[in-house]
């Protein structure tokens, strides 16, 4: 019988919302804790490799050799630019929009970039939750309705599969608990039935006959 683990390692890119698996997994799984591991592009992949987690929400593109992939939803493009830019104005922008201004280098983290962005160094295209992660009152953020989506898997190592991934990826993809098969729940043990009483019947009391008085004398 395979030991299970006292731990599962979720890694995650920046803007991923893992709440609603990990809810289910805690509700499940209560003997198992969960811990998580930020990442970056350089690690979403690695902290597989390199056995710093079970299991990781990726940001694709990525390396996909040795790996199970499941992509899971796709993410909008956002541009980030400075609050008195002529674009504020609009709810949505195009690439062309855009072909005139300067962006920010790519190199920069996205915090930094916001930062360049609101002092007027350049704007900078997001993925959407990114942005929200760098939200600021003197930036506003506009999608961009002809830029490339963003795709988010769930990425763990192909040879590694585990009981435990493979109980987390049915919950990523939509798996109910009745029909999860991993680490079944162990089952209750039924009640021992009591033998059942006898019915005690009630002694029905019978009223003592009065006895008629007979009238005294006078």
């Amino acid at each position: 019988m395979d030991e299970v683990p006292a731990d599962f390692t979720i890694a995650f890119a920046t803007g991923v919302t893992l709440t609603r698996w990990t809810r289910a997994w805690q509700q499940r799984q209560r003997g198992i804790p969960l811990i998580f591991f930020p990442t970056d592009a350089a690690s979403q992949v690695s902290a597989l490799h390199e056995g710093r987690a079970d299991v990781s929400f990726v940001r694709l593109p990525v390396a996909r050799e040795g790996l199970s992939l499941i992509p899971l939803y796709d993410e909008v493009a956002v541009v980030i630019v400075p609050k008195e830019h002529p674009l504020s104005d609009v709810e949505s922008v195009t690439l062309a929009d855009l072909a005139s201004d300067h962006r920010v280098a790519d190199t920069l983290s996205a915090g930094d970039a916001v930062e360049l962005v609101a002092a007027g160094g350049g704007i900078v295209i997001l993925p959407q939750s990114i942005a929200r992660l760098h939200a600021r009152k003197d930036v506003v953020a506009r999608t961009v309705t002809d830029a490339e989506v963003t795709t988010i898997a769930i990425a763990w190592l192909e040879d590694s599969t585990t009981a435990q991934i493979d109980e987390f990826v049915g919950i990523v993809r939509g798996r109910t608990a009745a029909s999860s098969r991993a680490i079944p729940t162990p089952k209750t043990p039924p009640l021992k039935s009591e033998k059942p009483r006898k019915a005690v019947t009630p002694k029905t009391r019978v009223p003592q006959r009065t006895r008629a008085r007979k009238p005294r004398g006078r």
